[in-house]
């Protein structure tokens, strides 16, 4: 039975909210670059066939849909946690605190907001669990969110192309720690993250040798 991804704005249609906005976060899991959410309130009862989690669709299909949905979207914002607050406040929190950025945003203000499992603590929003497979709105946020972080991962590739980040996007690949290692920390690495917290600390210890 075919899912339909619409079936929660449809619910909230029918209660009355029409600028229903989708949120949704990428780069939890990245050694490497901020944490990157979108929102999206697209007009009721928009279908955009072939759009799902940005995970399950190919980079070109991604961006194919980043420029329909750009396009077509009432509005759509977004909303960056860099490394630094991501050791202060843990990825949990950043993430969050993406998803809010991203809602502030917004040159309209929604009715009402879906998140893919992340609870906002805002009035009239609801997470869902596995939100970005199951809401048109959130998975158009998911592609807004994914295509806008991979630019800045490429981007970082351009500046530091031995690191290999448009390949591996900043996740902890066995090619990717193997460059880490050889070639040391940047300044937007996550020093939180254990793979970095260690080569920092036998770095560290090194040093300490040394003298």
């Amino acid at each position: 039975m075919e899912r339909d991804l619409l079936e929660y704005e449809k619910k909230l249609y029918k209660e009355g909210y029409k600028l229903i906005a989708g949120t949704d976060e990428v780069g939890r899991g990245p050694l490497v670059g901020p944490v990157v959410a979108a929102a999206v309130i697209l007009p009721v009862n928009y279908y955009l066939e072939g759009l799902d989690d940005s995970k399950k669709l190919s980079e070109k299909k991604r961006n194919k849909f980043y420029d329909i949905i750009t396009r077509d979207a009432i509005s759509y914002g977004i909303g960056i946690v860099d490394a630094k607050t991501i050791d202060e406040i843990n990825i949990y929190e950043a993430s969050r605190l993406a998803m809010k950025k991203a809602i502030e945003d917004l040159k309209i203000k929604p009715d009402f907001i879906l998140t893919d499992a992340m609870p906002l603590n805002m009035p009239n929003s609801l997470a869902i669990i596995h939100g970005d497979a199951l809401s048109e709105t959130i998975a158009a946020a998911s592609v807004i969110a994914k295509v806008t972080r991979d630019r800045m991962m490429y981007e970082l590739d351009r500046l530091y192309p031995m690191y290999g980040f448009k390949t591996h996007k900043g996740y902890p690949t066995k090619k990717h720690l193997e460059n880490l290692e050889k070639y040391g920390i940047l300044d937007n690495y996550r020093c939180s993250y254990k793979p970095v917290k260690e080569i920092i600390e036998k770095r560290s210890n090194e040093e300490t040798i040394k003298q």
